[in-house]
């Protein structure tokens, strides 16, 4: 007891831990519509995967290659994206927010309608997108080009 009320224990909410799909073989593999929330794929095969519509918010790619991966309309917002081949990939509609791309590779990618706000990429790299950049995000409303910084 304490000041003569009986003290009661608060449970405290159950956060699942989060995935980790770190150095594994994924090729292929379809994880659309999922939510994956702060799940860890560094140094992953991401070849061919499809992750379209996925919820992947805090979630760790460093270190992957993503060569033709479907990631059209999946939200990747302050997840860590650098070092990562998205090439052939399709980032059409993804949400890049407030994420960590240094050093990520884009060649024959799809990024129309992709939201790069306030994400962290190379100057040279958003000087490329920009040659590309076309749409506006469905569900931020944002375009493209504008979420770049391109003239």
């Amino acid at each position: 007891m304490v000041n003569g009320q009986t003290q009661r224990a608060i449970a405290a909410p159950y956060f699942p831990p989060p995935l980790s799909f770190s150095n594994a073989e994924l090729k292929g593999r379809d994880f659309s519509g999922q939510e994956l929330r702060a799940a860890e794929f560094s140094n992953a095969n991401l070849e061919l995967t499809d992750f379209s519509e996925a919820d992947v918010r805090g979630a760790i790619f460093s270190g992957s290659v993503a060569t033709g991966a479907n990631f059209h309309g999946a939200d990747f917002t302050t997840g860590m994206l650098d070092s990562v081949s998205f090439t052939r990939s399709d980032l059409s509609d993804a949400i890049l927010v407030d994420t960590i791309l240094l050093r990520a590779t884009f060649e024959d990618t799809d990024i129309t309608g992709a939201d790069f706000s306030g994400a962290i990429l190379d100057g040279a790299l958003a000087r490329k997108l920009c040659k590309t950049a076309t749409g506006v995000n469905p569900k931020t409303g944002v375009a493209t080009r504008a979420s770049l910084g391109c003239r």
